[in-house]
């Protein structure tokens, strides 16, 4: 039995009853939808606003909500899918597969570039904006989707090179190890995220802890930035959780095989649903400005109403 007919079989024995899907789904949905429409709120006011479009720390900060707002949007597709649809075509299923896994990747190297941006604020203020410009901000956003786009565009080709054409046309449980069932991706995958993490943890450490020793502990935009780098660090160790995925569902069969498909629920709104509810946080209720200007847009729609 290979990787993709063992998966199938799990998911196959672990079915929910109908109350059960039901509530589930509509959980998903509702958290997903409230987490969207809290980020739209958020995009509204970055672009109505001069300060902030023309900011690199806001900039970086609303690509992050968009590329959240894309993330929840494909895990809910993905989510209901599974319970409706049930098989997908593997050609349709690669391309929602594929664009969550860039999107995935993006959010750890965000966070890098974030807080990157935090330790040249604080700890070369005069050179800030020279560093940090608009156009350089765009920039490294484009290597930022490249870098991933490389990352798993191999999975596509070595499944185009190892798969008959057939496979294509067929229908499966949309998951990645489905659509992407050789071995050498796993291989692949696991060394990806290995250099992906290691690289983003020594950035969000290096940067914290140069804000912390070259920087008189007095000051307050210091401890701000000290305080955004820490829940860069929290929300990064959210997100690693998603790439330990697969070996943490295998544990979950082992540890609770009667409520297998309730641990997997859990697991799924932690990982997919709780990382995407920090980011508005971070700046859209933190930052001082940014709260400002949210409230005015907020107080207006009240007004209209």
């Amino acid at each position: 039995m290979n990787a993709s007919s063992a998966n199938m079989t799990v998911v196959l024995q672990y079915r929910d009853s109908f109350t059960k899907a039901v509530t589930k789904n509509v959980i998903v949905v509702v958290l997903g939808i409230s987490i969207n429409y809290i980020n739209a709120g958020l995009i509204h006011t970055f672009r109505k606003h001069q300060i902030f479009y023309t900011n690199p720390r806001y900039i970086l900060f609303i690509h992050l909500v968009v590329n959240d707002m894309i993330q929840v949007t494909l895990a809910i597709i993905l989510f209901v899918i599974s319970y409706t649809i049930y098989k997908l075509n593997v050609s349709l299923c690669c391309i929602f597969i594929l664009l969550t896994l860039i999107t995935t990747e993006n959010t750890p190297l965000n966070l890098a570039c974030m807080a990157v941006e935090c330790y040249i604020a604080i700890c070369f203020p005069l050179r800030h904006a020279q560093i940090c410009t608009v156009k350089r901000t765009w920039m490294v956003i484009g290597l930022m989707w490249a870098t991933s786009l490389l990352s798993v565009l191999p999975d596509l080709f070595i499944t185009l090179a190892t798969e008959p054409l057939d496979f294509f046309h067929s229908k499966v449980f949309c998951l990645r190890q489905t659509v992407f069932p050789n071995p050498l991706i796993v291989k692949k995958r696991d060394v990806t995220y290995v250099v992906f993490l290691v690289m983003v943890w020594l950035v969000i450490f290096y940067t914290y802890f140069r804000i912390l020793f070259t920087v008189k502990s007095a000051r307050k935009d210091a401890s701000k930035a000290r305080n955004t780098i820490m829940l860069h660090g929290f929300q990064l160790l959210l997100c690693v959780t998603a790439y330990v995925g697969p070996q943490f569902k295998n544990a979950l069969l082992l540890w609770f095989p009667k409520n297998y498909t309730d641990s997997l629920f859990a697991t799924y709104v932690i990982i997919q649903m709780l990382p995407r509810s920090i980011s508005p946080i971070i700046y859209g209720v933190r930052d001082k400005t940014f709260r400002s200007y949210l409230k005015q847009h907020l107080m207006c729609k009240v007004r209209i109403s």
